[in-house]
């Protein structure tokens, strides 16, 4: 698998004016859905950079709860993602519940972490990186290049290290789902 880094995008499109920031539509919850991971997958070297300034703030205050707690949560998540490939009961949840598998992962992480003491290790360093990237993709508006690229990724010309975690979480837009498959049985 050829996995490829997105670029960073320059912070005039990353952060414009208010008139490129909206409130999601909550009565349409697939819309809102496909803001978020279009905007995931399109900024996401730009939160990833803005998690790790926010997970160095906290690791310079902890570093060793910083390190306990990313290890943590890397754990936590690989064993869910691997029990939901291997689990028909998890697998089906997942499908079904992506949002509840999510908060299951960090529920879990938390009571972990919590045991070794380092509460606001996981408040600060862990969800609240998550918590800005979540409400920035949901308030952003995409545009045109944005819709460009997750095209691309979606039909499988590239692979980001997003890609493949919102892959992992089975949060990818349905039609980008059926187009893959098609190339793939296409170039067999």
């Amino acid at each position: 698998m050829d996995v490829q880094v997105a670029p960073l995008r320059p912070w005039e499109d990353f952060f414009p004016g208010s008139d490129r920031f909206a409130v999601p539509d909550f009565k349409d919850i697939s819309k809102w859905n496909n803001r978020v991971i279009s905007n995931l997958l399109y900024y996401q070297t730009n939160y990833l950079a803005m998690a790790a300034a926010v997970i160095c703030l906290v690791g310079f205050f902890n570093p060793f709860g910083m390190i306990l707690g990313g290890t943590i949560v890397v754990l936590i998540f690989l064993g869910f993602v691997w029990t939901s490939h291997n689990k028909d009961f998890f697998r089906k949840f997942k499908k079904q519940y992506p949002t509840a598998f999510i908060l299951a992962i960090l529920v879990s992480s938390y009571f972990i972490i919590s045991l070794f003491g380092d509460v606001m290790v996981f408040v600060f360093g862990i969800t609240l990186p998550m918590l800005l990237m979540f409400i920035h993709a949901s308030l952003r508006l995409r545009n045109l290049k944005n819709k460009v690229e997750n095209k691309m990724e979606g039909i499988g010309l590239k692979k980001t290290p997003m890609g493949i975690v919102l892959e992992a979480l089975e949060q990818q837009e349905e039609n980008f789902a059926k187009i893959s498959d098609f190339i793939s049985k296409a170039k067999e």
